[in-house]
């Protein structure tokens, strides 16, 4: 039958093979330029999508009409409870307004979460290097049925250096500048992280978090780069899907140790950080060796080093990536809204919160970064008594980690990420795999 489209609502349901921006709807309004919402709910749980389309002035169409319920309303509260239940949130956020700037949320924040305490400060220095060592006297006396459980505690005891020295790089450790450079560029030695390299990379994610080709950290897989060769492509499903807790171990050989990617103002201070490191293995690896040979090499430093960068990963996944939250272009990024919406607060294990002085209280460290780690819990819960309905929560859950291993791969303007499995089937085994071994608890 014919019918006209003023102003219409579809509930369209069932999976599309197209993408709905290729559907072309026309309104005969009489006048100015009408849009068409449609909530397109796939059969898939995890892969509700809203779109918006512009409906310009044309020509009757003819279409089947059917009675249906009133659709979702966009981007409301029955549909975000919907996809936490999906994704293995608590809570996803409702958009932030376009006219809240990230200086309306810093300013909501009491003054004294930015306030600097040595005593704190090094209780947390206290908390790493007893936690380290009692890892290591595990280590030491564990028969060979136990030894995964100290290398877990020790790896996520050696975490809480990276969060220490991660707490330099923002100066917001101590007042003496130079004190925080020391203590920053050792408690990263044993990782073999080199302080001002890091540090400079990190800053740039924070200036621009879930900014598409310029945010450090994790980000949605590329076309372009996939489509490089058939090894790539099948390199790229492994390390966004089932290797990918392990895969800061590439991001750390990638960004850190080659001189090109750094400014002539950035070099000096590189090279010094990177002699300490090589010094810390010329000196500290032989020395591991000579007491323990090499299999104590594995079991004292390579496996809770291994423990570290499952936490790394994991930790700064979690943070920034899921289906709902988008990375977009610099002519279309947003600071509060990338910062506020666009991160995680995850919460854990009382104990991994205690070793690793609570970096997953993430959302107020990217409201600003100069709140020490042990502020961020007094700060997270200013911005729930001000932002409560913006703020996305989980707790750590397999259903969580689930939706960012099989979804959460290739970019997408209009969906966020797109799986690999939809874009190439014929190579996406390892990603089938997760789906279907993974549990799904929430």
């Amino acid at each position: 039958m014919a019918c006209r489209l003023p102003d219409s609502g579809f509930l369209l349901k069932g999976n599309l093979q197209k993408p709905i921006h290729k559907r072309r709807f026309v309104s005969s309004f009489t006048t100015g330029t009408s849009y068409l919402t449609c909530e397109v709910l796939h059969q898939c749980k995890a892969e509700h999508q809203r779109y918006v389309i512009r409906l310009r002035r044309g020509r009757t169409v003819k279409s089947v009409a059917s009675p249906v319920t009133a659709p979702l309303p966009a981007d409301g509260a029955q549909q975000r409870e919907e996809l936490c239940e999906s994704y293995g949130f608590r809570q996803i956020g409702e958009p932030l307004p376009d006219d809240i700037t990230l200086k309306n949320i810093i300013n909501s924040l009491p003054k004294t979460v930015f306030e600097i305490d040595n005593v704190k400060a090094w209780k947390s220095v206290l908390i790493s290097a007893t936690s380290y060592a009692l890892g290591l006297f595990l280590i030491s006396k564990s028969p060979w049925y136990l030894l995964p459980f100290a290398w877990a505690w020790t790896g996520t005891a050696v975490t809480g250096f990276f969060v220490i020295g991660h707490d330099c790089a923002h100066k917001s450790f101590s007042k003496n500048k130079l004190l925080e450079d020391i203590v920053g560029t050792l408690a990263f030695l044993p990782l073999i992280y080199p302080y001002e390299p890091w540090r400079f990379k990190h800053d740039q994610h924070h200036a621009k978090t879930n900014m598409l080709n310029e945010d450090t950290a994790w980000h949605p897989v590329m076309k372009t780069h996939f489509e490089e060769s058939p090894v790539f492509k099948k390199a790229i499903i492994y390390g966004y899907g089932p290797i990918r807790p392990i895969m800061s171990i590439s991001h750390w050989l990638i960004w850190h140790f080659d001189l090109n990617k750094y400014r002539a103002s950035e070099i000096g201070r590189v090279k010094i950080s990177l002699a300490c490191v090589f010094a810390f293995m010329a000196i500290g690896w032989p020395l591991i060796i000579f007491k323990a040979g090499i299999v104590g090499w594995i079991k004292f430093w390579l496996m809770p080093w291994l423990g570290y960068h499952f936490w790394m990963s994991t930790f700064t996944m979690v943070h920034h990536t899921a289906p709902h939250i988008p990375f977009k272009s610099s002519d279309k990024w947003n600071a509060a809204q990338a910062q506020l919406n666009g991160t995680v607060h995850c919460d854990y294990p009382k104990w991994i919160e205690i070793l690793c002085h609570d970096i997953n209280v993430h959302i107020p460290h990217h409201v600003s970064s100069r709140i020490p780690s042990y502020n961020l819990r007094a700060a997270h819960k200013s911005l729930q008594e001000n932002w409560a309905k913006y703020l996305n929560e989980a707790s750590w859950n397999w259903r969580l980690m689930k939706t960012i291993l099989t979804i959460c791969h290739m970019y997408n303007e209009e969906r966020n990420y797109i799986s690999f499995e939809e874009v190439a089937p014929e190579i996406s085994q390892p990603i089938t795999f997760l789906k279907r071994v993974m549990p799904d608890y929430a």
